[in-house]
């Protein structure tokens, strides 16, 4: 018989006889612990000295003696049950929460306002899932979801609300759960006079120097795209890579901006203030962007219920905060 043939004749329950035999001293006891008759053990253990080639126990009357091949075999096969018993636990953990680690993808819009509620709330059920998190812009969230670098990222509609809730798109390859409606809103600096205005437009914002996002930022892309439907030249006199920035520069009197709503409470803190943007009124759908054809893990899973019972259309604006 071959090696290899020889290890796929081998059985979990042969292993288990041999040791409870050399650990009891005794097949009578032996037999106990691994719930086989003595008939029955003795025979898996005939069987698996029979498929290795050789004997592993010299039996007497009253006792038995390992051979060197058993006393050789005897360390490989504890090894083997306690890889085995661990593997098992592990994967029981894991499917209980108990263990495990998630590694997601957000825009820094939602990772640094609203993604800690929902992690707080997931750690309090699910304290032992170890969490990684990636704050990144919108097409990283994608690409690091597409390459399978994280299971499951949260950012805007990479279709572009083209293919709807659950929906594959790009390919087929992803797919896109929506969580709530986003819809932008003007940042004014303190003591700005458009601020005795309820509601803003673009045409109002660009008689002030305009601060923007970088390209290729998805939000830079919407709000270009929006100023240009309505016939108005999009030339921001500053950029950067960050919101926050965006929000620093804004309270120090350099210029105004638009931003998603997600970012209100953060903008109020640095200073600025914040007003709906009604021409064009910008909305975009945010979501859980995962892979089609590989099924999340049971940590991850839990993290997607929770964002969903979290922010399921959930409102970010809130008048009374402009």
């Amino acid at each position: 018989m071959k090696c290899w043939e020889a290890h796929i004749n081998v059985t979990l329950k042969q292993v288990r006889a041999f040791v409870a035999v050399v650990q009891s001293r005794s097949f009578a006891e032996a037999a106990v612990l691994v719930h086989l008759s003595q008939p029955a053990l003795s025979s898996a253990i005939k069987v698996l000295e029979t498929t290795i080639g050789g004997p592993l126990l010299l039996r007497t009357t009253r006792s038995f003696v390992l051979t060197p091949e058993g006393e050789s075999f005897y360390p490989v096969a504890l090894r083997l049950l306690a890889d085995w018993d661990g593997a098992f636990d592990s994967l029981h953990q894991r499917f209980a929460l108990r263990a495990g680690k998630i590694s997601i993808a957000a825009m820094p819009s939602f990772a640094s306002n609203q993604l800690p509620i929902a992690i707080r709330h997931f750690k309090t059920h699910h304290p032992e899932i170890k969490i990684t998190l990636n704050d990144v812009i919108a097409e990283e969230v994608v690409a690091m979801v597409r390459s399978g670098r994280v299971e499951l990222g949260v950012s805007f509609d990479p279709s572009d609300g083209k293919a709807g809730s659950g929906k594959q798109f790009d390919g087929d390859d992803l797919l896109f759960s929506p969580l709530f409606e986003d819809r932008f809103v003007a940042v004014l600096p303190p003591g700005h006079s458009l601020l005795s205005l309820k509601e803003l437009s673009a045409t109002q914002l660009l008689q002030s120097e305009f601060i923007s996002l970088q390209a290729p930022s998805r939000v830079r892309q919407l709000i270009s795209r929006e100023f240009v439907r309505l016939g108005l030249s999009f030339t921001p006199a500053f950029e950067t890579h960050q919101l926050v920035t965006i929000g620093r520069m804004v309270a120090n009197g350099l210029g105004v901006s638009v931003v998603p709503s997600l970012c209100q409470a953060q903008m109020h803190e640095l200073g600025a203030h914040c007003r709906p943007l009604l021409e064009p009124t910008i909305r975009q759908q945010v979501g859980i962007i995962t892979r089609r054809r590989y099924p999340l893990s049971a940590a991850c899973q839990a993290m997607a219920n929770t964002l969903q019972d979290t922010f399921f259309n959930a409102e970010f604006e809130n008048s009374n905060n402009y």
